[in-house]
């Protein structure tokens, strides 16, 4: 077997058969913790604004909750940052991703090496 097997795995968590968290729905807060704005986010994140405000809207509508708190332009133009419930999400999936992904390691192992 070639050593230079790789294992992936795309986690996603759902509530009501709707996708509330991803790995990309989670860059994407990060985006917009970082660059202050939404638009700024969808840029760096390579997709439309109305692609990566439609994400939102699904993660806070599945969820039931706010993750980010938005303000409107105005003379010093608008911005975006992500609440406590929004930071305390991304801390929690990236959690649960890294235990996933240690359980991913030992069951590769376990699956795939062989004895010389």
């Amino acid at each position: 077997m070639s050593a230079a097997l790789i294992p992936h795995a795309n986690l996603w968590l759902e509530q009501d058969d709707r996708v509330v968290l991803s790995g990309w729905r989670v860059r994407l807060l990060e985006a917009i913790e970082e660059t202050g704005s939404i638009s700024a986010a969808a840029e760096r994140m390579q997709v439309q604004y109305r692609c990566a405000w439609e994400k939102l809207d699904e993660m806070e509508a599945g969820l039931g909750l706010r993750l980010v708190e938005r303000h409107v332009g105005g003379a010093h133009g608008g911005g975006a940052r992500l609440t406590e419930l929004g930071r305390d999400y991304v801390a929690r999936f990236h959690q649960f991703a890294q235990g996933i992904e240690a359980i991913i390691e030992r069951q590769f192992h376990e699956c795939f090496t062989f004895p010389e």
